[in-house]
């Protein structure tokens, strides 16, 4: 990855899932985790508040119904801890998977019109997931859009099946 020259070492260079409580994933959403994350980590902006820099390690988890952000540095020392309540998200959680139930489907059945009105749904929940996600994580930690975006995905991973 070449970060940013102008956000200099505010990057992460690994994003793990502590997804030990998690059921099996199918083969669809395992390769949509490992997309995000691959993309994630070609280009990101992570930073957190007070901190002189990275680069990061980040595992995402959840812990006590908390959305959990454990941050290292490059060399596995611990930088913080970051809980953040998963109230806020629970209903646009639900609202996305259902809606991505409904593309899968349509996606089988194959009608394009349908498809294309579902996914236009799809995106704009997953929006607003990820400016949801930039809210509550303003003052912690600042990220990009794209960061914003692909760690949303990644917080839908560890929810799927619950």
């Amino acid at each position: 990855m070449t970060p940013d020259k102008r956000k200099g070492d505010f990057f992460l260079i690994s994003v793990d899932l502590d997804d030990t409580t998690a059921f099996q994933r199918s083969e669809t959403v395992e390769h949509e985790c490992k997309v995000a994350i691959y993309d994630l980590l070609e280009r990101n902006y992570f930073a957190p508040v007070q901190s002189d820099g990275g680069p990061y390690r980040l595992r995402l988890g959840v812990e006590d119904n908390r959305l959990l952000f454990d941050i290292a540095t490059k060399d596995n020392n611990p930088h913080g801890r970051l809980l953040l309540s998963l109230s806020p998200f629970q209903k646009l959680l639900k609202d996305y998977f259902l809606i991505c139930q409904s593309y899968w489907k349509a996606m089988q059945a194959g009608s394009s019109a349908h498809i294309e009105a579902i996914d236009m749904g799809r995106r704009g929940l997953h929006d607003d997931g990820s400016r949801l996600l930039q809210e509550r994580l303003e003052g912690k930690i600042d990220v990009d859009w794209e960061t914003s975006r692909r760690l949303f995905t990644l917080i839908c991973v560890l929810h799927i099946n619950e």
